[in-house]
């Protein structure tokens, strides 16, 4: 098995046939993927009506090694491919979950929903949003709808600032070089930057 930082990492992967996959999107303050949303309001880029209350942001990233602790299996590193990845969102969208919105993996929450989802895709001419142009080919993202009073006044204050999925997934071993480790801990490092 390969690691990481001295920890293993293993491929989430999904079943298109049994419960495995994502079920909920959370708001939360620090998204594992390290990736905020977008708000899009009157003050922002997208919009010259401030009612609109949408935010758009990357749900998963490929390749990105995704750091995880808990009991069961102690400290850990997950990725997910990009055929994954579009698994995993289309069994989300004809599950229709577009409404299983919770807060930091909690709370579920009414008056948030998903009326746009998309992986990126340059030979069908799906690109990133704006902001968002150093996300790698397959990305899924998603923009909401915030009807939320309360939500919306907590995306305005900065405590939601990103998009967490959650699900059941499949940890199997991860097979990667160790030239695909070093190139992931080389995008890390120039993120920081």
């Amino acid at each position: 098995m390969n690691t990481y930082n001295d920890l293993p990492v293993y491929q989430l992967v999904i079943n298109e046939t049994d419960e495995t996959g994502v079920d909920y999107v959370a708001l939360v303050n620090t998204p594992a993927i390290e990736r905020n949303f977008h708000a899009f309001n009157n003050r922002q880029q997208f919009s010259a009506d401030s009612a609109r209350r949408i935010i758009t942001g990357a749900l998963m990233i490929p390749n990105q090694l995704i750091y995880r602790r808990d009991e069961k299996m102690g400290e850990y590193y997950v990725t997910y491919d990009k055929a994954t990845v579009e698994k995993i969102a289309l069994k989300f969208m004809a599950n229709q979950y577009n409404t299983n919105v919770n807060v930091e993996h909690k709370t579920p929450i009414d008056g948030v929903f998903m009326f746009e989802s998309f992986i990126t895709d340059s030979s069908r001419g799906i690109n990133a949003p704006k902001g968002f142009e150093d996300c790698v080919e397959g990305t899924w993202f998603g923009s909401y709808k915030v009807d939320n009073d309360d939500a919306w006044k907590e995306v305005e204050a900065g405590n939601f600032r990103g998009f967490s999925v959650e699900g059941d997934f499949i940890h199997a071993p991860y097979k990667a070089s160790k030239h695909d480790l070093e190139v992931t801990l080389i995008d890390e490092i120039l993120a920081l930057l």
